[in-house]
């Protein structure tokens, strides 16, 4: 892997536009950004700590109500939504003498959030407030776990580093266009 340039902090620093997206009022995200996209999906606090849960290993609706503080009702509306969004989906269980039950389990969209739960969790350390908690760490090596911005070449990027740029992509072929 390249290693990064050594860059001096920049406080200033924004992500530099490039191209049509250089013209700030020329055109809006509102209606078709990424950000917006998936907050629609998952930015509520209530997904948020479900979602912890869930990838604490807790998946019967009775363990994720009492574990998250939800009352039942915002609890089972949210599972239900994460269900339909694609975050979760739904198993049969049945212990002996009882009903059919649902549990909840990670759909691979819910897996795809894990390095967002790393970020959302490295940058929560940082805030005041108590410290200790969870902290993550590699099950072969012991080293924590953090987020890192890297291209696709493996260079770790910051954020002056970072040039945006608008791309349209074909409705069924995924096929970016500049």
């Amino acid at each position: 892997m390249t290693q990064a340039t050594e860059h001096a902090p920049d406080d200033d620093a924004v992500i530099t536009r490039s191209g049509a997206f250089a013209d700030r009022d020329a055109w809006t995200a509102q209606g078709w950004c990424s950000i917006e996209r998936a907050l629609e999906v998952m930015g509520t606090r209530s997904t948020m700590i479900l979602l912890r849960e869930v990838y604490y290993g807790a998946n019967r609706y009775e363990d994720l109500a009492r574990r998250t503080g939800l009352s039942e009702a915002v609890t089972a509306a949210r599972l239900k939504q994460m269900v339909a969004d694609g975050l979760l989906t739904r198993r049969p269980y049945r212990e002996p003498g009882a009903r059919t039950r649902s549990e909840y389990v990670l759909a691979p969209r819910g897996r795809q959030l894990f390095p967002l739960v790393v970020a959302l969790m490295e940058w929560g350390g940082s805030l005041d407030g108590p410290r200790g908690g969870v902290e993550l760490a590699h099950a072969d090596c012991g080293g924590r776990l953090g987020a890192a911005v890297r291209c696709e070449q493996g260079h770790d990027v910051s954020l002056a580093e970072t040039e945006a740029r608008i791309v349209r992509r074909e409705p069924h072929r995924g096929a970016a266009k500049e």
